[in-house]
C-alpha cells in the first residue's frame, strides 16, 4: 500500500435532484449518466489533464494539478451541459452541480482522501444546477488567466470543516437555458409556486422529507379551484439554487411564492413556512411547527394540512387587499371580482350598488368567469333583504337570470338553492 501526499486542484460534480430523476425513470437515467460519461465527462477531463479518480453513483471526483486546467474543464462541461439540455424536457433534464478546491490530498491506491476533497464536495453541495462554486485559493490562481467574472459569497460554514471556507461563484457567461417560452400567460386567479422545502440539518439524508413536504403541499393546494398552483416539475428547478422571490416572479409570472425549511435534531423536527408577496416582497403568511419525528407519513400529512388550511385564506385576503389597491380603471375579472365582494361584505345599500357594479364589470371583461355571476346573484339577493331596494321576488328574478347554465349546480356557493334540473333558485338566506 503507497501512500503519499501532494497538492492537487479537485473537482466535484453530481447531478442535482438525482433521487427524482431516478425515481420517476430509474433506467433511463443511468443511461443518461452513462451516455454524458463517455461522451462529454471522459474527454473532456482527458483534453485538460485530469484524473477521473473515481465515479460516486450519481456524479465525479476529478484531479487536476493546474487550477486553471480545473476550472476551463469545468465551465465547458457546464456549457456542453447546457447545449445538451436544451433539447430534453424539463422533467428528465441533467443537471450538474460542480466544485472545485485547491489543497493538500491524502493518495492512497489511486484514490484521494483529505479535508481538500471534502472542500470540494462540500463546494458542489453550495452550486447552484448548471453552476459552479470555487474556494478563494481556486479564485486567486485563475484571477487574470481565465476571462471567469466569480461572485462572493462569504465565508461559508461547511458541514465538518473546522474553519469557515471562502466561497465564489463562477458567473459563466454561457447561462443554462430553461426551455420556457418568453412570457408565461396565467389566468386571472391566484397563482402561487411552491418551492422546495431546504433541508437546513446539513444532512443529505433529510432532503427527501423536505422534497416529499413540498410535492404534498403542492398537491394539496392544487385541490383549490381558487388557485393556479404551478407543478413540480417546474417549481422543482429552483431546488439548491440561492435566490429571491423576484426570480420565480420572473420565472413563472406568479403572485405568492411559499417557500420553508426543514429541521432536525435527535427525535424532534422544526418546518418552518412562509408565504410571499412576488411583486411587493411582502410577508403575507409565516409559521413554524414543531413535532416528534416518529412517523415520517404522519407528520407529512399533519404539517400539509396545517399550512394548506393557512394558506388559501392568506391568499384570499391578500387578494382582497390587491384589488383594492388597483385602480378601477386597471382591474382584471378577478381583481374586480374581488374588488365586488370587498364591497359586498360591508352589507349596507351604499356599497352593495357599488359591488354589483363590479361584479357586472368581471362579466363585462370576461364572460366565462363564473365568479362574476355568482357575486351579482349574491349582490342582488343581499339587497332583497335590505330595506328600500327590490322585492325578494325581484331579487330572486335577476339572480337566477344572472347564473350562467355551467355553473347551476345543485347549491349556488353563495348560499341559495338552486333547483338541480332547472337551475331556478328556489331558497334565499340572508347572509
Amino acid at each position: 500500500m503507497t501512500i503519499t501526499r501532494r497538492l492537487a486542484a479537485i473537482l466535484a460534480a453530481d447531478v442535482a435532484g438525482y433521487s427524482r430523476l431516478i425515481g420517476a425513470d430509474e433506467a433511463g437515467t443511468l443511461q443518461a449518466f452513462k451516455a454524458i460519461e463517455a461522451e462529454l465527462f471522459e474527454p473532456k477531463i482527458a483534453e485538460h489533464n485530469g484524473r477521473l479518480v473515481k465515479t460516486t453513483g450519481d456524479g465525479f471526483l476529478v484531479e487536476f494539478s493546474s487550477v486553471v486546467d480545473a476550472l476551463r474543464c469545468a465551465t465547458e462541461l457546464q456549457a456542453q451541459m447546457a447545449q445538451r439540455n436544451s433539447t430534453v424536457p424539463m422533467a428528465k433534464r441533467v443537471a450538474f452541480r460542480i466544485g472545485i478546491n485547491l489543497g493538500d490530498v491524502v493518495v492512497e491506491d489511486g484514490d484521494i482522501f483529505g479535508d481538500g476533497v471534502n472542500i470540494a464536495v462540500r463546494l458542489e453541495g453550495l452550486a447552484e444546477p448548471g453552476g459552479i462554486c470555487v474556494s478563494a485559493r481556486v479564485q486567486e490562481d485563475a484571477a487574470g488567466k481565465l476571462d471567469v467574472p466569480f461572485e462572493d459569497l462569504g465565508e461559508q460554514k461547511l458541514k465538518n470543516i473546522a474553519r469557515p471556507v471562502r466561497v465564489y461563484r463562477v458567473r459563466s457567461a454561457v447561462a443554462v437555458p430553461r426551455n420556457r417560452p418568453e412570457q408565461l400567460t396565467l389566468p386571472d386567479k391566484p397563482s402561487v409556486a411552491v418551492l422546495p422545502f431546504t433541508n437546513m440539518s446539513g444532512d443529505s439524508e433529510q432532503d427527501y422529507f423536505a422534497d416529499g413536504m413540498s410535492e404534498d403541499i403542492i398537491t394539496a393546494l392544487s385541490r383549490y379551484p381558487s388557485l393556479f398552483v404551478i407543478a413540480r416539475s417546474s417549481s422543482f428547478t429552483f431546488k439548491g439554487r440561492a435566490l429571491d422571490v423576484k426570480d420565480v416572479e420572473r420565472e413563472f409570472g406568479v403572485r405568492y411564492v411559499l417557500e420553508g425549511g426543514v429541521r432536525k435534531a435527535g427525535n424532534r423536527i422544526r418546518i418552518t413556512a412562509q408565504l410571499v408577496e412576488a411583486e411587493t416582497g411582502n410577508h403575507i403568511w409565516a409559521d413554524r411547527y414543531d413535532r416528534d419525528f416518529t412517523d415520517i407519513f404522519a407528520v407529512r400529512d399533519e404539517i400539509t394540512e396545517a399550512v394548506t388550511i393557512a394558506v388559501a385564506p392568506a391568499i384570499r385576503d391578500a387578494e382582497l387587499r390587491r384589488a383594492v389597491r388597483k385602480p378601477v380603471g386597471n382591474l382584471d375579472a378577478w381583481a374586480a371580482y374581488q374588488r365586488g365582494l370587498w364591497h359586498l361584505l360591508k352589507n349596507n345599500p351604499d356599497d352593495n350598488t357599488l359591488a354589483q357594479e363590479f361584479f357586472q364589470q368581471a362579466i363585462d371583461l370576461d364572460p366565462t368567469f363564473a365568479g362574476g355571476y355568482r357575486g351579482l346573484a349574491l349582490a342582488h339577493i343581499q339587497a332583497a333583504g335590505q330595506p328600500q331596494t327590490h322585492s325578494r321576488t325581484e331579487a330572486n328574478s335577476s339572480a337566477e337570470s344572472l347564473v350562467p347554465p355551467g355553473d347551476r349546480t345543485r347549491w349556488c356557493r353563495c348560499g341559495s338553492s338552486l333547483h338541480p334540473r332547472s337551475g331556478k333558485i328556489v331558497r334565499a338566506q340572508r347572509l
